[in-house]
C-alpha cells in the first residue's frame, strides 16, 4: 500500500489538500462577499473609476482590511493545497508555487499598509498583483495535464490566461483615463475629483475590479480542480481494492479434482 494512505486519515496529504482547497474557495467566497458589500456601505466610491484601495479612506475601511485578507488567504491556502497534492515542487510548478506564497503575502499585507502609506502599500500591490498570474502561468499547464477532460483543461488554461490579459486591460485604461485628463484639463488633478470632467473617459475601476475578480476566478478554478482529482482517486480506490479481494478469495477457494 502506498505510504500516502498509512498512518493517521488526518495527516494525509491528500486529506490536507483537499482541506486547503476548500479553504482557498471559502477564503474567495469570502473576499467577493466584502468587496460587493463595500459597494453598497461606500457608495460615494464610484466604482466605475475608483480604485478598490480608495475604500480604505471611508467609513468602511476595515471591511477593505476584511477582504484584502481573505484575498490573501485564498492564495495562501491554494499554495498548501497545490504542495500536499502534486510531488512536482521543482522547476516551473516549484517556482510557481513560490510566486503564489510571495502573492498571498503581499495580498495580506495590503490589509495593515493602505494607500495612505504610500511606499509598502505600492510594493505589497506590485508583488502581490504581479506575482499571481506569474504563478498561475507556471502552474496551471502541470495541472492542466491532470485533467479529466478536455473542457476541464482549457478552463483551467483559460482561468490563468485571464489573471494576465486582465493586468493589459487595467493598464490600458489607466492610460486612457490619464490621456483623457490631459486632453480636458491639460494636466492631472491633484486629488480625486467628485465629478469627472466632460471628455474623461474613466472605466479604470472596472477594470481593476475585473483584474482582481481574475484572479478569484483561477483560485477558485484550480481549487475546485484539486477537489475533484481527489475524487476521482478515491472513487478508484475502491475498485483496485475489490479486484484484490476477489483475487485473493479465488486463490483461496478449494480446487475440484
Amino acid at each position: 500500500m502506498d505510504s500516502m494512505q498509512r498512518g493517521n486519515p488526518h495527516t494525509n496529504p491528500s486529506t490536507i489538500s483537499v482541506l486547503a482547497a476548500w479553504a482557498a474557495i471559502a477564503a474567495v467566497a469570502a473576499a467577493v462577499a466584502l468587496l460587493f458589500s463595500l459597494h453598497r456601505l461606500s457608495p460615494e466610491y464610484s466604482p466605475a473609476w475608483r480604485m478598490i484601495s480608495e475604500y480604505a479612506n471611508g467609513e468602511y475601511g476595515w471591511v477593505l482590511g476584511l477582504m484584502f485578507i481573505a484575498y490573501g488567504a485564498s492564495s495562501l491556502a491554494l499554495a498548501v493545497a497545490l504542495a500536499s497534492q502534486l510531488k512536482r515542487r521543482h522547476g516551473r510548478f516549484g517556482t510557481g508555487l513560490v510566486l503564489l506564497v510571495l502573492s498571498g503575502m503581499a495580498q495580506a499585507s495590503a490589509a495593515q499598509f493602505d494607500l495612505n502609506q504610500a511606499v509598502p502599500h505600492e510594493v505589497a500591490g506590485v508583488v502581490g498583483i504581479l506575482s499571481l498570474p506569474l504563478a498561475a502561468i507556471l502552474i496551471s499547464p502541470s495541472l492542466a495535464a491532470t485533467a479529466g477532460s478536455q473542457r476541464a483543461q482549457k478552463l483551467i488554461l483559460l482561468a490563468a490566461n485571464l489573471t494576465w490579459i486582465s493586468i493589459v486591460v487595467w493598464v490600458a485604461s489607466f492610460l486612457l483615463m490619464i490621456a483623457t485628463f490631459l486632453h480636458a484639463l491639460g494636466g492631472l488633478p491633484a486629488a480625486p475629483p467628485e465629478k469627472l470632467p466632460a471628455g474623461v473617459i474613466a472605466v479604470v475601476g472596472w477594470t481593476n475590479r475585473l483584474m482582481i475578480l481574475s484572479a478569484w476566478c483561477w483560485v477558485a478554478t484550480v481549487a475546485r480542480h484539486i477537489i475533484r482529482l481527489r475524487g476521482r482517486t478515491r472513487q478508484a480506490s475502491p475498485d483496485t481494492s475489490l479486484r484484490a479481494v476477489r483475487g485473493a478469495m479465488d486463490r483461496a477457494r478449494p480446487r475440484a479434482g
